[in-house]
């Protein structure tokens, strides 16, 4: 059989294959594993970070400018309270009772103060330490509402409910007149 050609031609005549190289084996079989797991933990580390980056909203990372997850100013905290609870009105007001004496002049924040807001009347009730004094508070009611509603914006303030001062607690002893009120009386 020595026609001078490889013994491996006698495959190709008859059919079967002629391998392209020889098998891998040892080192190289080694190799081959080792390309496939690192294609394969790539493919993984990648699906991983794309989950994580859904989950952190599209990717977003730390740095230098502001996103959402940073911390919040208090005011800006507090104003956002205020305005997703619908709270504008009486904070207002609260503001107005913080700021009385610049509002209605130091004289008369020195004998009136504000005592509570009623913000479905929208009435805003003054306590007086004498009847002279709530008197003049009643005189000057309107222009205070038209000021208070300047401020506050328009509406919020209806009427202002003067409130007389109240008397001492009532004693009572040897001495005291049957239905006397003491030195209330004339506050009625």
């Amino acid at each position: 059989m020595s026609t001078g050609q490889p013994a491996g031609d006698d495959k190709e005549r008859s059919g079967g294959k002629r391998p392209a190289g020889p098998e891998p084996s040892g080192v190289d079989l080694a190799r081959v594993a080792l390309r496939a797991a690192k294609e394969q933990a790539r493919a993984r580390g990648d699906a991983a970070r794309q989950k994580k980056q859904a989950r952190r909203g599209g990717g977003l990372r730390s740095g230098a400018r502001a996103d959402g997850r940073d911390p919040m100013a208090l005011g800006s905290a507090i104003n956002r309270l205020i305005n997703e609870r619908g709270w504008e009105t009486p904070a207002a007001v609260g503001g107005v009772m913080g700021r009385w004496p610049e509002i209605v002049g130091e004289d008369l924040a020195k004998h009136c103060v504000p005592q509570r807001y009623d913000e479905d009347e929208r009435v805003l009730t003054v306590q007086c330490d004498s009847t002279a004094w709530a008197t003049q508070l009643r005189v000057l009611a309107p222009t205070l509402v038209a000021r208070l509603n300047e401020d506050l914006g328009h509406g919020s303030v209806r009427m202002i409910k003067v409130l007389n001062p109240g008397g001492p607690a009532r004693r009572y002893g040897p001495l005291r007149a049957p239905g006397s009120t003491g030195p209330g009386d004339t506050y009625g």
